[in-house]
């Protein structure tokens, strides 16, 4: 992949050679992110899992202590009284069939998915377009549930998730670069834990193999994973 200038220049800030506390990385991405946007920190985590495998997946969801800087677009699939609930809860879509026919129409604006489980049943039609995007609800990740209010407020507060894609990777956002150096290292932690804690009982080998922190348009930053593990 061709890379510009500027990623480029900001490249030969790092030791390709080294791994870098989580201090020196978040330190170093903050100084990289000179785009002239607000760059979103990423944590990036190649895990020893063979996502083809169904004893080797994780997924899941975890409350970042400072969020992520950006607040998720909500739509919710609910009826009645808890159609109500969502939207009061401040859910940014609420509805059924329409919303479903909107999305299979190959509208896609929005960050979560949250579905009550009566709904499921039509909601399942929409594997197509909301599987791959991971976008689906689910009830592992909290987003079937009865209780959408909750789930709604829990997601704008900065509640994120987390599974392991097709290459066998991890990655999730901790922040933007705006933050405190703090901020983005507490956030890194409590993901590095949750990840950690959710080790599926068919892991063999080394379950932590590379970890990294990047900002949208600055390079990679290879974590040492004893400082953060």
């Amino acid at each position: 992949m061709k890379h510009g200038k500027r990623y480029d220049k900001t490249r030969e800030t790092l030791d390709r050679a080294k791994s870098y506390t989580l201090e020196e990385a978040v330190g170093l991405v903050k100084q990289n992110a000179t785009a002239k946007f607000d760059e979103t920190v990423e944590f990036v985590a190649n895990l020893g899992l063979d996502p083809r495998r169904a004893d080797q997946q994780i997924r899941g969801t975890v409350v970042l202590p400072h969020g992520t800087g950006k607040t998720a677009r909500i739509l919710v699939f609910a009826a009645g009284d808890a159609a109500r609930a969502a939207q009061e809860a401040g859910a940014d879509h609420v509805g059924t069939t329409e919303l479903i026919q909107k999305i299979q129409g190959g509208w896609t604006d929005f960050d979560v998915a949250i579905a009550t489980p009566d709904q499921m049943r039509e909601v399942g039609k929409l594997g197509r377009v909301l599987g791959p995007r991971g976008l689906m609800p689910n009830p592992k990740t909290g987003t079937v549930t009865q209780d959408v209010a909750k789930a709604v407020e829990e997601f704008k507060a900065g509640k994120i998730e987390y599974r392991l894609d097709k290459a066998g990777i991890v990655h999730a956002p901790v922040g933007e670069a705006s933050f405190g150096a703090r901020q983005l290292m507490e956030n890194t932690r409590t993901l590095v834990d949750t990840i950690v804690k959710a080790k599926p009982s068919g892991a063999k080998g080394t379950y932590i193999k590379r970890l990294y922190l990047t900002s949208t348009m600055g390079p990679g930053v290879r974590l040492e994973p004893r400082d953060v593990t």
